[in-house]
Parts: structure tokens; C-alpha cells; sequence
């Protein structure tokens, strides 16, 4: 059987040397080359969503690639997808990066200029331990090597628009179909989770900044379970201690929750941060809350060119929301939609503060009225981004993966 071999770098000239040396290997099978950290994590799990028979067995990562660093992007590629093996291609193989990039879950290391023997070498004994651990996983290896959870970002054009009551309540539709969620307040400065929901916590975020391998158990002391069952990591209580969380320590987060909830929501306010910004890119739908007045559009607006020029986020890869609409209002989604170039949610939240006001001063947003017009519309959209099980939906641990057709990652 042929061995299905993924090449993946930024520098063409580099991987279309990679691409035909991969090719003269003998029972080789390269597949097209992707060329950015993003087409290489959505090409798996749109593989992955169909079976992980359907995964190639190698994938071979040049040092230079982007916008993720190459080891942090063999990290979430290791966690996401165990039964594929991963290569890394450098300039220094020396024993501290070949130690660094088998922490990061990478099956060898080569050098570059590549010779054919140590590469075909290399290539083998990787496609034999892919092989071996699929075969071990037997029936298992559909959960365990898929696609992982769906993480949803949600960013405000400014502060006040409503990001994080949309966040709490998109995780708290999601946890009530079924699904195990997370919810991450990774407005570090300034988050207001926690006085939502009326807690009061010893751990944070930043706690994590410095761990390096993120383990199960070193997750479960950091989050905080809510009575309604949600998974809680809050922002710290000192917001200066939000400077410790980088776009690394953020990048390791994302990855070890997605790898152990069905559904990851991330509050990231309206203040780009590095943590923000390497959540954004990660995520499987971002959306962003915008008010519909000419303040806010304009932010909104400002925002999306700042993610695309930054190389976060293209603005058709990003959904927004519009909350506290109204009929009459001058501004309607529509005309959002067209200023900002993005994606729409079909859900617009109306303009009915009077439903809030007595739970969000009580910090008991979780308690808001099932009638209430703003929680059905939040709540529906929840179910338009795909975070709601359906009622005969199964209980496996499937995730999202890439999200719904509309609110898909890039297509290539």
C-alpha cells in the first residue's frame, strides 16, 4: 500500500524540492502541498471528518511555515491528530532543536540540503509507526484521531457591544444540548466573566502561561466547573498578570482544550492581543458583535482590515453578529455585512436591555429567562454556528470540526 505523504512550507521553491524528492521514494504517494499552517490543520480534519483511513500517513513540516511557528504547529497537529506521523525539515539539526521538536510531538527530524537516503529512511520508519498505531487503535482511532472540538472566538468591534454575554451564552446553549464546553476569557485586562456569573476563583489563565506541555490533569486544576457544567478559564484578577499570556502559551491552551471539549468558546474583548489574535487564527468560526450604529460598524470595519493585514483572518472567514437590533433602526445587517465584507449571522439579537438588567446586575446571566427574546436569539445562534446538538444527535465526543458549510475555515 502506498505511503500518503503531506508536504507542507511557505517557501515554494523549498517544497517543490521537497515535493519531488518525496516522489522518487519508492511506494511513495505525495499529495499536493499546502502552503500555511492554516490549509494544513483544515486539510486533516476535513480528512479526519470522513475517516482516519483517509489521513495521510506523513506529513512533512519545512521549518519555514507560517503563521504558526512550525513547532507549535507539529504540537496541535500531535494532539489533534495522533496517528499521523510528523517530519520536520530544517536548516539545524542539532541535538537541542531535535529534542524540542520530539517534545512537540514530531516522529524525526531531517536536514536540510535533504539527502534521499536519510529522507526515505526517515519517511519509512514514520509511515511503519503511523500504520502500527492505526492498527492498534482499531475502531478507536475514528474518536481519537479526529478532528477535535470546535473553538468559536468572539471579539467586540469596541468595548460595550455585548461580547462577552454573547460568549456565556453560546457556551451555556451549547453545554445544555449535551456538549462538554469550555468557556476562556481571554480579555486579559479587562474580563468580565467572572462578575457575569457571580464567582470567585483562585486560578487563571495565566497560571498556564508558563507550562509547556499542558496535561490533562494540569488543565482540570485550572478550570473552574460552573453549576451549569460549563468549564470555566477566567482572565486574572490582576490585569497586569495578562502581559505573561503570549500567543505561544495562548496557541498551547486553545490546543489542549480543543482536545478535551466538544465546543471551546473564547471571550477576546475588543483589544487585540497577541493571546487574542493567536485564538483568532486558531479558531474554527470567529465572530465578531457589533452594535448597529455608526461607532460600531466603523470599528467593526477597522477590525477586520486589521486581522486581514495582520494575516489573522480574512474578512469573508469571519462572521458578524449583530446585537441590540432594531427594525427602525437606519443600519441593518444587511448594510453591516456590506461594509465589513464578512460573513453574516442570520441571528441578529434585538434591542431589550430590560430582560438583562436584573441578571446581569445580579451576576446570574445563567439565569435569564428562557423566554427572554435576547437569550432565543443568542441561543439560535448557537445552533446557526453549530454549537447545539441536535435532539437525536448521539453522544460520541465527534467535534466540530471546520464548523458548518457557511462558517467554514479558508477553502482551498
Amino acid at each position: 500500500m502506498p505511503t500518503r505523504i503531506l508536504p507542507a512550507g511557505a517557501d515554494p521553491d523549498a517544497v517543490r524540492s521537497l515535493t519531488t524528492l518525496l516522489s522518487q521514494l519508492p511506494d511513495a504517494e505525495p499529495q499536493p502541498p499546502v502552503t500555511d499552517s492554516t490549509q494544513l490543520v483544515d486539510a486533516l480534519a476535513r480528512l479526519a471528518a470522513e475517516s482516519v483511513d483517509e489521513l495521510p500517513e506523513v506529513v512533512v513540516v519545512h521549518e519555514r511555515i507560517g503563521p504558526v511557528p512550525a513547532l507549535e504547529l507539529i504540537r496541535e497537529v500531535a494532539l489533534r491528530f495522533p496517528a499521523v506521523g510528523v517530519i520536520l525539515v530544517s536548516t539545524d539539526a542539532g541535538p537541542a532543536l531535535f529534542a524540542a521538536a520530539m517534545d512537540s510531538g514530531a516522529r524525526g527530524l531531517v536536514a536540510l540540503p535533504l539527502s534521499y537516503e536519510e529522507l526515505a529512511s526517515r519517511v519509512q520508519a514514520v509511515a511503519q509507526w503511523s500504520t502500527g498505531v492505526r492498527r492498534h487503535l482499531g475502531h478507536g482511532a475514528e474518536v481519537l484521531a479526529g478532528a477535535g472540538g470546535t473553538v468559536v472566538t468572539v471579539s467586540g468591534a469596541k468595548g460595550g457591544v455585548g461580547a462577552t454575554l454573547t460568549a456565556i451564552q453560546l457556551a451555556l446553549a451549547a453545554q445544555a444540548s449535551g456538549r462538554a464546553t469550555a468557556l476562556v476569557d481571554l480579555d486579559l485586562q479587562t474580563g468580565d466573566i467572572a462578575s457575569f456569573l457571580d464567582i470567585q476563583f483562585r486560578r487563571s489563565v495565566a497560571d498556564l502561561a508558563a507550562i509547556t506541555d499542558i496535561s490533562p490533569r494540569v488543565l482540570a486544576d485550572a478550570v473552574f466547573r460552573h453549576d451549569t457544567g460549563l468549564a470555566l478559564l477566567l482572565a486574572p484578577g490582576e490585569g497586569e498578570r495578562g502581559e505573561e499570556v503570549t500567543d505561544r502559551a495562548a496557541r498551547q491552551l486553545v490546543s489542549a482544550l480543543r482536545s478535551r471539549y466538544e465546543v471551546v468558546v473564547v471571550d477576546c474583548g475588543a483589544q487585540l492581543s497577541g493571546a487574542g489574535a493567536a485564538a483568532v487564527e486558531m479558531a474554527d468560526t470567529a465572530l465578531l458583535v457589533t452594535t448597529p450604529d455608526v461607532i460600531a460598524v466603523r470599528a467593526a470595519k477597522r477590525t477586520v482590515r486589521m486581522w486581514d493585514r495582520l494575516q489573522i483572518r480574512k474578512a469573508e472567514e469571519t462572521t458578524v453578529a449583530v446585537n441590540r437590533h432594531t427594525r427602525n433602526a437606519e443600519i441593518q445587517p444587511a448594510l453591516v455585512q456590506r461594509i465589513t465584507g464578512t460573513a453574516l449571522a442570520r441571528s441578529a439579537v434585538p434591542a431589550n436591555f430590560k430582560e438583562l438588567q436584573a441578571v446581569v446586575d445580579a451576576g446570574r446571566v445563567h439565569e435569564l429567562d428562557a423566554k427572554s427574546t435576547v437569550k432565543q436569539a443568542l441561543w439560535a445562534l448557537a445552533g446557526e454556528l453549530g454549537l447545539v446538538r441536535a435532539p437525536d444527535e448521539t453522544g460520541s465526543h465527534r467535534g466540530g470540526g471546520r464548523g458548518s458549510a457557511g462558517f467554514r475555515r479558508r477553502k482551498e
